[in-house]
């Protein structure tokens, strides 16, 4: 009989599951034979039904009438936490929405581990909430919540930095000191980590963890600050009233730029608003692209797009964003320049976060020995160079991009559960 126990790397874009199969941590199949699912849930109002991940957003970009969430892991420890949202006639808490993905990860676990499954390690940031350790508290209590109303008696958790280092640390063949990157699409955490093969079995690694810290920044937030600056002006950000004494009202352009806040731009009162708006703006025309975006629910497509886009830059100079609905065409211009113009100061507060983890560590920066990177957001060019700089003398290992957190959450959940 298998052991009845894994570990869930619930992420801001993406989530993994892990178990311990044949005595090698893998992970388990979520989307067909994929190992990631995308943290996307939609509510199809066409069949009633509601679906996860690639299905979801799959639907989405079909125009089936419904629902889309995202990001629903940026929402814990904020007051969005405690709001509810409408889903046809039902108002639905956001912790709920998030609770009925968590259940579908769980339902993959199970139909892997060939039945059920109470005991689990969760997967936490650092830091849910920068600088607040009430709120953080209140992030977990929230997210062990979810987990509890789904079914999971026993339940952990562990720092997702943490989790990386024991995935690599399965691979190392001597001591090394480690500096830990784990970046993702919502937060940034960052660890110094003693490992070795022989460390690797011990019980208690509380003092091989010589220091660790997060951020609340991530992917998401490169995307919400490139919309920003580069698509939301061709829907009117930043242009004036007609009588030209200010600037029209930022707030609604900020949340079509928002993951998370998408859908607070669907409501009647928000429509109501934006009319008005248009009424008092010069630019009335691109106001109109801005309620034609809305009255289509093409907010999280047009993230999505912003999303390829800096993808995009990775590789490639420059790159554009194209919309193309009825009463909304156009397209906007960004070059890797531009973006990492734009995010330049998230990235030195991400830099400067890693300078304070090392010398949190009591540690001299030519002392680490290894950088292990992890998430999607360590391939930004303009991070990686920047945090790279700070250790030139270390060798760079690439982890797996989307599921090293959940690997090295299976490994601690064996060491507690089994």
């Amino acid at each position: 009989m298998q052991l009845a126990f894994g570990g869930i790397d619930f992420g801001t874009s993406n989530s993994t599951v892990g178990v311990i199969r044949n005595g090698k941590a893998r992970l388990v199949a979520l989307e067909g034979e994929q190992p990631t699912l995308p943290s996307a849930v939609f509510f199809n109002f066409e069949d009633g039904h509601t679906y996860f991940g690639r299905r979801a957003i799959g639907d989405y970009t079909d125009s089936v009438e419904g629902r889309l969430m995202r990001s629903l892991k940026s929402v814990l420890g904020s007051s969005l936490a405690n709001e509810k949202t409408r889903i046809k006639a039902r108002l639905i808490g956001f912790t709920d929405i998030i609770g009925l993905f968590i259940g579908h990860l769980k339902a993959r676990l199970e139909e892997d581990a060939g039945g059920p499954v109470e005991n689990v390690v969760l997967g936490r940031p650092v830091q849910f909430v920068d600088d607040d350790a009430e709120a953080d508290a209140k992030a977990q209590g929230e997210l062990e919540k979810a987990a509890q109303a789904q079914g999971f008696k026993q339940i952990d958790f562990q720092f997702e930095p943490i989790a990386a280092a024991l995935d690599y640390e399965q691979n190392v063949t001597r001591e090394e000191l480690a500096l830990i990157v784990d970046m993702g699409g919502g937060t940034s955490d960052f660890s110094v980590v003693r490992v070795s093969p022989e460390r690797a079995g011990a019980s208690d690694r509380k003092g091989d963890i010589l220091a660790n810290r997060g951020i609340h920044i991530g992917g998401t937030d490169f995307d919400r600050l490139l919309s920003i600056a580069h698509v939301m002006p061709e829907l009117g950000y930043l242009t004036p009233t007609k009588d030209h004494k200010r600037n029209l009202p930022a707030g609604y352009f900020i949340d079509l730029a928002t993951w998370q806040r998408i859908n607070l731009v669907y409501t009647a009162k928000a429509m109501t608003d934006l009319r008005q708006i248009r009424y008092e703006a010069e630019r009335a025309d691109l106001v109109s692209r801005f309620i034609h975006v809305v009255e289509h629910r093409y907010g999280h497509a047009l993230a999505g797009l912003v999303e390829k886009a800096k993808i995009a830059l990775t590789d490639q100079p420059s790159t554009e964003v194209r919309v193309s609905l009825p009463g909304a065409h156009f397209s906007a211009g960004i070059t890797r320049a531009g973006l990492e113009e734009t995010i330049a100061a998230d990235i030195e507060r991400v830099t400067e976060t890693v300078k304070q983890t090392i010398a949190d560590a009591g540690v001299d920066a030519s002392a680490i020995t290894a950088v292990f990177l992890t998430g999607g957001s360590t391939a930004v060019p303009l991070a990686r160079r920047r945090i790279l700089s700070l250790v030139p003398q270390a060798t760079v290992i690439e982890g797996d991009m989307f599921g090293s957190v959940g690997l090295g959450l299976a490994l601690d959940a064996r060491r507690k559960f089994a």
